[in-house]
């Protein structure tokens, strides 16, 4: 599609320099930097229809999907602007001090290094917050989503806010330069920008991978459970952290859940992701649909692997589904479902446990009941009777391997910050 200048790590220092100056004024005034989110929004929403081709042109993205991405981005905009002096006001603490309370400050300028398969919404889900708060930001895109990273910078049009088309090299150097680095992306690479961001005692936020569980109970509503099933494991091509990958289904329902599935799924549409009708596009490139396709290589020596609609071609991995008891730990990212049996609610558990990552998860079943299994699931999130979304409202993070810290809401807001003690006699 186009072709990018790398920048070498010098001229990104030269740019982290810049940031730097320009932040100095950005945290000063609240209302100021507000207004300036609030033209954000504008500029974005007069750019939805040629960034959401971009997207879904750059990573294959069914452009509908897209389109939903860069509306919730503009929600987010609104609920940060409407709050922040809320989320951000002092926090009076009552001692035998005249006055005393707690600060919230900015850091100063924050590194955001983010994934392909949401090239809007990652980006705007760790930057807003940390802009609101008075930081600056330097957005280190993935290289797929390059033209995507620098209309961004466009839409953005501030000077605390600038792309970066650089080596992932590059950008773990970069770490020493900056006060903070938010990176969403795989685990692998997580552990590795958590260490340099240890080197340099760094801030940092990860957002890392999942392999959330959807778990129906018995007493679920089998209707319901088998047509949400479909966007919990299809949306974005399947490549998704929290998307359901593994579906831990009862007995007594199982096959009436697997016969449903198999027919919903067999109905999504798979094209053009640029056909607003596409529900399920290609894999981003096709070295992710080559390592989909080593996993299900896999997963036929582990079980029933069973496509449901579809070929294999191009980029496109069909829907299929995979019975197995066996314990398959990858995070598979594309349109594939795992099913797994249980016969009590301590085995279910179990099954969803039964993971290095700790996301989220979402159970299908009598709510109270359902609530009944939430202290027992190592995730970060628990959604029950509806998929595992992120809302900007509520905090988004992991537990185990799923990563360090949060975003979005208060908790989000408030990781780029300095809390800051103050008394005064």
């Amino acid at each position: 599609m186009a072709e990018y200048n790398t920048e070498t790590l010098q001229e990104v220092e030269s740019k982290i320099t810049a940031l730097k100056r320009a932040q100095l004024e950005w945290k000063k005034d609240l209302d100021f930097r507000l207004e300036k989110l609030r033209e954000v929004k504008t500029r974005l929403a007069s750019s939805l229809a040629d960034l959401s081709g971009l997207m879904s042109s750059e990573m294959g993205k069914p452009v509908a999907q897209s389109e939903s991405e860069l509306k919730k981005c503009i929600w987010l905009i609104d609920y940060m602007v409407e709050n922040a002096a809320k989320l951000l006001a002092p926090e009076y603490v009552k001692t035998e001090a005249k006055r005393s309370y707690v600060r919230f400050d900015p850091l100063g300028t924050v590194l955001l290094i983010m994934p392909w398969n949401f090239p809007a919404w990652q980006v705007m889900r760790a930057a807003i917050p940390a802009l609101a708060a008075g930081n600056a930001v330097l957005l280190k895109h993935a290289s797929i989503v390059s033209g995507s990273s620098l209309k961004l910078q466009e839409i953005f049009g501030l000077d605390v806010f600038k792309s970066t088309i650089t080596t992932g090299d590059a950008a773990l150097s970069a770490i020493q330069h900056v006060d903070g680095v938010s990176f969403t992306g795989s685990t692998e690479v997580g552990v590795k920008i958590a260490a340099e961001a240890g080197r340099q005692l760094k801030k940092m936020v990860l957002e890392l991978g999942g392999s959330d569980p959807y778990i129906v109970l018995d007493s679920a509503n089998l209707e319901d459970a088998v047509k949400n099933s479909v966007y919990a494991r299809l949306q974005n091509n399947g490549q998704s952290c929290i998307a359901s990958k593994r579906f831990i289904v009862h007995s007594r329902v199982f096959d009436a859940f697997y016969k449903g599935m198999k027919e919903e799924f067999a109905k999504v549409k798979i094209g053009d992701p640029l056909d607003k009708t596409t529900f399920l596009g290609p894999l981003s490139s096709r070295e992710q649909k080559e390592t989909v396709v080593g996993q299900l290589e896999t997963l036929k020596s582990l079980g029933q692997v069973e496509r449901v609609t579809g070929e294999a071609k191009g980029n496109f991995v069909p829907p299929t589904l995979v019975k197995t008891d066996a314990v398959f730990d990858e995070e598979v990212f594309g349109p594939v479902a795992i099913l797994k049996k249980f016969e009590t609610y301590d085995e279910a558990a179990k099954l969803a446990n039964e993971t290095p990552f700790g996301l989220g998860a979402s159970i299908w079943g009598e709510p109270d009941r359902a609530e009944q299994l939430v202290p027992h699931i190592e995730a970060g999130m628990v959604f029950i009777n509806k998929v595992v979304a992120s809302d900007p409202r509520l905090p988004f993070g992991g537990v185990k391997k799923s990563g360090i810290g949060y975003e979005l809401s208060r908790y989000g807001m408030l990781e780029f910050t300095h809390k800051r003690t103050v008394w005064v006699n």
